[in-house]
């Protein structure tokens, strides 16, 4: 009996391996992105879900939630005086750092394209921005143009532009431009890397064949280079939306949001409702109104490149 069954054992044994090694295929996957799933549950998703409830419930200054209050702390926000201006300091403070940023970024990386005798110190220096703190670059910014002992006063007064220190901020709107400047000057280094990489992967017989048929440079760039790094733009130009209206350190460093809320933007005004008020349900209902208008704005963008780019396909 012993020697009927041993045959038959065996190939039942490589079957049972076989569809063991079919489902471990299967799930492999799962089991690779499971660690990520479980991490962006846990300081993602459980945020999100948190500041959503403290937006719709009353929350005492200790954090605690005392239950639904029909939308109370949304319709405090929106009355309150300040928020318009909030609001209105975030969308322009969002519009021209990603804007400016992008042009000069992508103009930044067609150069850095180019060979040229020092092309590797120059992306070095233009990495600079990016590698230091935002606390460290506001900071420079403000000594920069500082009135009484700035860098910017001193130069134009050894080289003879300006007899007296000159007031560069005189308005809070002169300060909030300068803040949008220096928004400008540390993101352009991610704009100019992420274009750079497209740049790269063009290949080069596409501006060869072009100058054989008589192309001239804006042709190109127009019929060539723009149309090939298109998707390079748009995931930089969506996540430097993300960073720029999100972007807390300039702001706060710079001015705190001051006076009377001219410089704020929504993440400073609702860490001043949060900490200093004492009003986390408010600060809850202002970082959901900037999660919305951020999420529809990104994804608006994202939808509309994508679909253009698949109709000149």
């Amino acid at each position: 009996m012993s020697k009927t069954t041993a045959p038959s054992a065996a190939p039942a044994k490589k079957q049972n391996a076989h569809s063991g090694k079919k489902i471990f295929r299967k799930v492999e996957p799962y089991i690779w992105i499971a660690p990520s799933v479980i991490l962006m549950a846990v300081f993602i998703l459980m945020p999100i879900v948190t500041v959503f409830r403290m937006a719709l419930n009353k929350v005492t200054k200790t954090g605690a939630l005392k239950g639904f209050n029909n939308f109370e702390n949304f319709i405090n926000v929106v009355k309150a005086p300040a928020f318009s201006l909030v609001l209105k300091n975030t969308l322009v403070w969002t519009i021209a750092v990603v804007v400016l940023s992008t042009i000069l970024g992508f103009m930044l990386a067609l150069v850095l394209n180019n060979k040229f005798r020092g092309r590797k110190i120059a992306r070095a220096i233009v990495v600079f921005p990016w590698a230091t703190t935002l606390v460290i670059q506001a900071s420079v910014w403000n000594f920069i143009i500082n009135k009484d002992y700035g860098t910017l006063n001193t130069l134009l007064m050894r080289i003879g532009l300006i007899d007296s220190p000159v007031n560069w901020t005189p308005t809070p709107g002169a300060y909030f431009a300068w803040e949008i400047a220096c928004g400008i000057f540390v993101t352009i280094p991610f704009v100019t890397f992420c274009v750079l990489s497209g740049l790269q992967s063009i290949d080069a017989s596409y501006y060869e064949a072009a100058t054989v048929d008589g192309a001239n440079y804006w042709q190109k760039l127009f019929r060539i280079t723009l149309p090939l790094v298109r998707s390079s733009l748009t995931v930089s130009t969506v996540l430097n939306i993300i960073y720029v209206f999100n972007s807390f350190p300039i702001i706060w460093t710079m001015t705190k949001g001051d006076p009377a809320n001219h410089t704020d933007t929504l993440v400073t005004y609702l860490y001043k409702l949060a900490f200093y008020n004492g009003r986390q349900g408010e600060a809850a209902a202002v970082s959901v109104i900037g999660f919305i208008i951020l999420l529809i704005c990104a994804s608006t963008y994202m939808i509309y490149t994508l679909r253009k780019g698949d109709d000149e396909l």
